[in-house]
């Protein structure tokens, strides 16, 4: 007996628990998630064309109409597909086309937009808001030593900044002309296009291609600034960096950046400093690490030495019977806060005993009179029991 067509469609289709990647007893936010990631990747306004893609899209979107249903998984669970095949296993026909009801939370989550009277309607593009929005931000690096990120310095950066056309005051049309309303977009700035998609009418939003969005056409352009509304100046602005301050931080300075649009405030001036390493101090954050070398008698008897700090030189009282390697702190000589100065940081020195070279005659005497008098024996002879 030849099949039918319909069997022959039921043998073809893969297991819908299969399309979505999940076991047998996955509950609904584990379906809900496996859908979301499959929609995501398939969607046919993220693959214009491509129509695997669409096959795909398809086909997880009945698996999950299918198993997201209590009552549709229950049959689907006892018959298979022959569940929703005309006449099969006791059960009518099932029409995957309308049968997904309000999908609107999962494809807000998706795509930003929300299913309304049997539609969705996606926005694209850029089109200018009526409201004022504040400009963009302008991001610069400035370069400094070590010694003025600790102490805080001034510096000037120069830079190319765009402005408000002094002729069209930034209306970009030619002084003495007029604006005209866009035809294509009412003056909107977007236009809408529909097409049929697998959920129904599917609208599309996007910047009218006649004003680009703006809502306005301009038949003459201004000279000055060639219908951008902005003029490129280059400017000098003063930068008051704070004592403190680190390598590779940013520091905003309000109200410096791009000019708003619509009336909106100017954009942000971000400027990134780059700080030189030092010769002699190494920095951690507020604390900063040196290395004093210190001769043999004054680790062993202990005595005054001098250290530089990023204040200057202090002194520093080394103890009798120092060791090699030593680390002392000098509490507050470090690198101040850069949200409040009057907070500081440590210092912390490394002390190097310094082994002698090149010794005299009499300073060889010496540190062998030294070690005599330590009990060390350097001739390389054995004493004897009695001889101790």
């Amino acid at each position: 007996m030849r099949p039918r067509k319909q069997d022959i469609m039921a043998e073809e289709k893969r297991d819908y628990y299969e399309v979505l990647g999940v076991d047998k007893n996955a509950d609904d936010a584990a379906l809900k998630k496996a859908y979301r990631v499959l929609a995501k990747k398939y969607h046919p306004d993220t693959n214009p064309g491509d129509k695997e893609a669409e096959a795909k899209f398809k086909e997880a979107s009945e698996a999950y109409a299918v198993l997201s249903d209590p009552e549709k998984r229950r049959q689907y669970d006892q018959f298979g597909h022959a569940a929703f095949q005309d006449g099969a296993g006791g059960f009518g026909g099932y029409d995957f086309s309308h049968g997904f009801g309000d999908m609107s939370d999962l494809f807000g989550d998706l795509f930003g937009d929300l299913f309304s009277g049997g539609s969705r309607s996606f926005r694209r593009g850029g089109a200018a808001t009526s409201g004022p929005m504040k400009g963009a931000n302008v991001r610069t690096s400035v370069r400094i030593s070590f010694d003025e990120a600790v102490k805080g310095c001034e510096k000037n950066l120069t830079l190319n900044l765009k402005e408000i056309c002094p002729v069209c005051s930034g209306s970009r049309a030619k002084p003495g002309t007029a604006k005209e309303t866009c035809k294509k977009c009412g003056g909107t700035g977007q236009v809408t296009y529909t097409q049929q998609s697998f959920f129904g009418m599917v609208r599309n939003v996007q910047d009218c291609p006649d004003c680009g969005g703006t809502g306005e056409i301009i038949r003459e352009k201004c000279t000055n600034c060639r219908g951008e509304g902005y003029i490129s100046e280059r400017k000098t602005i003063a930068v008051s960096l704070p004592a403190g301050i680190d390598d590779g931080q940013i520091y905003r300075i309000a109200g410096k950046g791009e000019p708003g649009v619509n009336g909106g405030p100017r954009g942000d001036l971000l400027v990134e400093v780059i700080v030189a390493r030092s010769n002699h101090f190494e920095r951690d954050g507020m604390d900063v690490y040196t290395e004093e070398v210190i001769s043999f008698p004054t680790a062993a008897l202990g005595g005054p030495i001098v250290v530089r700090t990023v204040d200057g030189q202090v002194e520093y009282d080394v103890k009798p019977g120092t060791q090699s390697g030593t680390r002392v702190r000098l509490r507050g000589k470090g690198i101040p806060n850069v949200r409040n100065a009057s907070q500081r940081g440590d210092h912390y020195i490394i002390l190097t005993v310094k082994t002698p070279e090149n010794l005299t005659q009499k300073q060889k005497e010496a540190l062998n009179a030294y070690a005599e008098a330590m009990g060390e024996n350097r001739t390389g002879k054995k004493k004897g029991l009695f001889n101790k």
